[in-house]
């Protein structure tokens, strides 16, 4: 998030990140500063919101209390991002608003497919375009060169992505230990069909060949089967599962 509001102005760059991956990141991004004048300092004293969308239309545009208030960058209906520091009055900053459980939120990411963090995009496994990061505003094809840069570009212009990532359901009963990361996915007929990454409950994320989202699909767990659907999400361009 950029917080400085023109450019006669110090650039100020907020960076939201998986916490368990700071440490990584900082090291990444001083390796690549190269004798510029980056400073690079974590913020503890901030907290993160996710604005779960009712009518989002009525946040206010500022408030005094917020650092950051802004739509969720990745999709619309992700609602908004709110950032303000440790402590301050939620209901002030958005009148009538509620604190509910995070898991409510992961639920509702998972039943729009909206992957993040470690769990979901596992480091130097996820691919970005397998991973929908261009339909997220994740990606860029005008920047310029970056690490895995002509392999996306390539794969983006030929437009020949085979695997998404898929939000699923479990129709059934789960076994008690849940679902493991990482679960082979297969098809009834018993072939290969994707791996289940991440979920909460009955919701989850897989990455799928899309040539069988429409197939029954099951994962295999200590001599049963576990039946699962995937869907294409709604905010997604109209094109994208073909």
């Amino acid at each position: 998030f950029r917080l400085h509001r023109n450019t006669a102005e110090e650039p100020h760059i907020l960076l939201e990140c998986d916490s368990s991956m700071l440490d990584s990141i900082q090291k990444h991004l001083k390796l690549y500063k190269i004798r510029r004048k980056v400073t690079i300092t974590p913020c503890p004293d901030l907290s993160l919101w996710a604005v779960i969308p009712g009518d989002t239309s009525s946040l206010p545009k500022c408030a005094d209390q917020a650092l950051l208030l802004t739509p969720d960058p990745r999709a619309e209906v992700m609602g908004w991002r709110l950032i303000a520091k440790k402590g301050a009055n939620l209901s002030e900053i958005i009148p009538g608003s509620q604190v509910r459980d995070v898991q409510e939120y992961h639920r509702h990411r998972y039943k729009q497919g909206i992957p993040e963090g470690v769990k979901d995009l596992p480091p130097g496994v996820a691919l970005p375009l397998e991973s929908n990061l261009a339909f997220m505003n994740g990606i860029s094809f005008t920047k310029g060169c970056y690490i895995g840069q002509e392999l996306t570009a390539r794969t983006h212009h030929m437009g020949v992505i085979r695997k998404r990532l898929l939000p699923v359901t479990f129709p059934g009963p789960l076994p008690p230990a849940g679902i493991p990361e990482g679960a082979e996915i297969l098809t009834q007929a018993g072939k290969r069909a994707g791996k289940f990454r991440a979920g909460g409950g009955e919701l989850g994320i897989a990455l799928l060949r899309l040539a069988h989202l429409h197939e029954p699909l099951c994962i295999p767990l200590a001599g049963d089967r576990v039946e699962l659907r995937a869907t294409t999400p709604e905010w997604w361009p109209k094109a994208a599962a073909k």
